[in-house]
């Protein structure tokens, strides 16, 4: 498809690099000429620079004949100007937008009929709802959800202490004491698709598919505390911080927010009447001491540096915190914390892009296309999940004499309410749920594509 990409930050820049390696015809448009040049030579991308705002500019960017244009800038108000314009111009084509005022959001769902919008994202919220439900499941360091919570992928890290040092695979059963499936492993920063008989390591880092109601039996036979949280740190008054605080509200968690600027503290003091909201400096050790970090359940931090984060969560685990999330932004920086104790890491950047290449696939294939995708193994492998229909091939046929494409898992089963780990003679019809793991990201469009 032709995508116009407008805005070349910390979004535009995911977007382009996965849009481009599943083939699409991409148009860069970013004011900076410098960032620009850079994407177009790295990703064989076009770049116009001008305000993609403007008419001339999207015409420039043959907006004309586009399928879809992103807008993905740092004002709320030129990614929906852009989306009107490029509407105008092109009554046919797709918009996406990030919009992330919480005042926008509001009011573009009231008044959806007068934007053109096709998708709006909010990476900050995408970011705050996760952590949500990290908080829910404390020992496990991410979670994807899929058939609207009734599969998951979770990550677990095998530490000195864990019941699943120098175990295989095909034992594994015999310590968890439930059905779950290890369909990815990350050792030394590379996935492995393991086999029964690889060994877990210690720094291991593996990604584990189970129906939601097994979770909590996982945790609890791997001696994994999975107390209710109840008093939860937020460092950085920014916007994740702002949705999370009022969703723990809502979840009647007591919320302590620590920010520096005092304006910022007034603001989010009247618009969250239920968290404590704290002037001081997150990166500041007797501040967070005199809050009380070591009685904390979850410190989280959300500052806009990414090395503050860094330091407040280390901090916060050398304190006895029982479980830390760390809002990282930088590409490097997450290559650097997968070494370092940090505990769940969120990328709101990554969360955005994910529903956007969704969104595309969608819009690709009508018919079969995949219902969510997520990037697991820090991105060398993805879980798609397809909802199976009367055309897909190989519908009632036990997966022992399915023939699939090499690197390809059929990981989970969704049968209405029943959610299944496979095994050989497990078996898809029509109206399931198919969750499928790859270390190919973006070859799977349909779920026909999974077979040989």
């Amino acid at each position: 498809m032709n995508i116009i990409i407008a805005g070349a930050g910390k979004v535009g820049k995911v977007l382009v690099r996965q849009l481009t390696a599943e083939g699409h015809n991409l148009t860069i448009i970013d004011q900076n000429s410098h960032t620009l040049e850079g994407l177009v030579v790295k990703h064989d991308a076009i770049g116009v620079q001008g305000n993609c705002a403007a008419k001339s500019v999207l015409e420039q960017a043959d907006v004309q004949t586009a399928d879809l244009v992103i807008a993905a800038t740092n004002a709320d108000e030129v990614n929906l100007l852009c989306c009107l314009t490029a509407h105008g111009i092109n009554p046919n084509i797709h918009t996406i937008a990030r919009i992330r005022d919480p005042e926008y959001t509001e009011q573009i769902m009231t008044m959806r009929q007068t934007f053109p919008l096709s998708l709006t994202v909010n990476p900050e919220k995408l970011a705050a709802m996760e952590i949500e439900r990290l908080l829910k499941f404390p020992g496990f360091l991410r979670r994807e959800s899929f058939a609207k919570g009734r599969s998951e992928i979770v990550e677990l890290r095998i530490d000195s202490k864990s019941k699943l040092k120098n175990v295989a695979l095909m034992d594994m059963t015999g310590v968890v004491k439930c059905r779950v499936l290890v369909c990815a492993v990350l050792r030394d920063g590379q996935a492995v698709a393991p086999s029964g008989n690889f060994v877990l390591q210690e720094g291991d880092r593996i990604f584990v598919t189970a129906p939601t109601s097994t979770l909590a039996v996982l945790l609890k036979n791997l001696d994994i505390t999975t107390r209710r949280v109840r008093r939860v740190l937020l460092c950085g008054g920014g916007r994740v911080s702002f949705y999370l605080a009022g969703l723990l509200e809502k979840d009647r968690i007591s919320v302590q927010l620590l920010e520096k600027d005092r304006n910022r503290c007034l603001a989010l003091a009247e618009a969250l009447p239920e968290t404590a909201v704290v002037q001081g400096d997150c990166s500041n050790q007797s501040t967070l001491d005199d809050l009380g970090i070591n009685l904390c359940d979850a410190v989280i931090s959300l500052t806009g540096l990414d090395e503050t984060n860094m330091i407040v969560s280390l901090y916060a685990a050398n304190q006895g915190v029982g479980q830390t999330i760390t809002k990282l932004s930088r590409e490097e920086s997450i290559s650097i914390a997968n070494s370092m104790n940090l505990g769940s890491i969120i990328s709101p950047k990554e969360l955005c892009s994910n529903v956007i290449v969704r969104y595309v696939r969608a819009m690709q294939n009508q018919t079969g296309a995949a219902v969510s995708v997520h990037a697991i193994a820090d991105g060398q492998a993805e879980a798609v999940e397809f909802q199976v229909d009367a055309g897909t091939p190989n519908c009632d046929v036990p997966l022992k004499e399915l023939k699939l494409k090499q690197g390809v898992l059929i990981a989970g089963i969704v049968h209405g309410m029943q959610s299944e780990v496979p095994g050989g003679e497990s078996r898809f019809v029509p109206g399931d749920r198919v969750v499928v793991v790859t270390g190919r990201r973006g070859m799977l469009q349909q779920l026909g594509d999974i077979f040989a």
